[in-house]
């Protein structure tokens, strides 16, 4: 073969691959509770096109089944004439979900998602798996759950070897998770109420009439409010939070701090004894890579937390969800 031919032939198998790797061949579904998302991936699993809505569980643009129907059309408009497989996590899994998909017990591994899910027919003739939940349920404690986190888990641990064999996962949120994963095993998981506590408080408790928006120049000064919060939260060990607590409201009555940084204060707080109290547990004993997982914003505030602690993070992604999904479908044969 000449020069010139050699290189056409292989300019047409580039494209070839190109076009394949590029083809469609997943649409995965991030559906939580005020909100969703909808990937459509191509076979490497890469995002070829994004949406989103606000039509999460609790926001739904009509009640019940019609309601899930709906918002899936919505978001899927022109993918569905694709034909290629669809996975959903998140809430559209729970008991008030389009389908309740079951939890699976921890210790669990995290190749059994794929096989303990459950799917739901669209009236147009789409069939969807919905990924299951976790369920964790210690001997001397209260039971545990999670809807959702698992596939953020599953998209993190995908992407690193080391995570797979031995990693502490810290997924800040409405309700934050701290998630013990060795061998590719999902070992134990906390959950803690913080981002839920932290919005109730400011918007429905007596903490919240003092506090006033934060002007932008205030930045330092908001830090410094943060970091006080943290460290009081050290001081204690990671207790007495409720007597702390008041603190946000007397602090302010003394003008200790400025109305503008008591919700700074709450949040320091608020992370501080998630912080210490996991600590006084024995989460962070070993050294093992702790990986922050979530928001960026809200991801940076852990870090800053952390390291006032002096508590090093290994790591910090964004929205692993996707890669999750994605993995997901794979291991349930999905893709092939």
């Amino acid at each position: 073969m000449c020069g010139k031919h050699q290189k056409q032939f292989l300019k047409i198998l580039e494209d070839e691959i190109l076009t394949e790797q590029d083809q469609t061949s997943l649409i995965a579904l991030d559906w939580g509770t005020s909100s969703l998302r909808a990937f459509r991936m191509s076979r490497s699993g890469a995002i070829l096109e994004r949406r989103g809505t606000k039509y999460g569980i609790q926001n739904l643009p009509a009640a019940g089944v019609d309601g899930y129907e709906q918002a899936f059309a919505a978001i899927c408009d022109g993918w569905t004439d694709l034909n290629v497989p669809i996975i959903a996590g998140g809430m559209v899994g729970s008991a008030q979900g389009w389908v309740e998909a079951p939890y699976i017990a921890c210790p669990a591994k995290l190749d059994a998602l794929c096989g303990k899910g459950s799917s739901v027919t669209t009236r147009t003739g789409e069939t969807i798996l919905i990924a299951p939940g976790l369920m964790y349920r210690p001997q001397d404690g209260a039971p545990d759950v999670m809807r959702g986190e698992e596939i953020q888990i599953a998209g993190t641990v995908s992407q690193n070897k080391i995570w797979q064999d031995k990693s502490l996962l810290v997924l800040p949120g409405t309700h934050s998770k701290w998630v013990n994963v060795g061998g590719n095993v999902v070992e134990r998981f906390n959950t803690f109420m913080t981002g839920e506590l932290f919005s109730l408080l400011c918007q429905h408790s007596i903490l919240g009439r003092l506090m006033q928006d934060k002007e932008s120049a205030q930045e330092e000064a908001a830090e410094a409010a943060f970091f006080l919060g943290v460290e009081k939260a050290h001081e204690t060990g990671g207790c007495s939070l409720t007597h702390q607590l008041f603190s946000v409201r007397t602090h302010g009555l003394m003008k200790d701090i400025q109305p503008t940084l008591l919700a700074d204060y709450l949040s320091g707080l608020l992370i501080g004894h998630e912080i210490v109290s996991s600590r006084e547990e024995g989460w962070l004993e070993g050294a093992v890579p702790l990986v922050l997982v979530g928001e960026d914003a809200l991801c940076s505030r852990y870090a800053a937390a952390l390291a006032h602690l002096s508590i090093p993070v290994a790591a910090r992604i964004e929205n692993p969800a996707p890669d999750g999904l994605f993995w997901l479908a794979n291991a349930a044969g999905l893709l092939d």
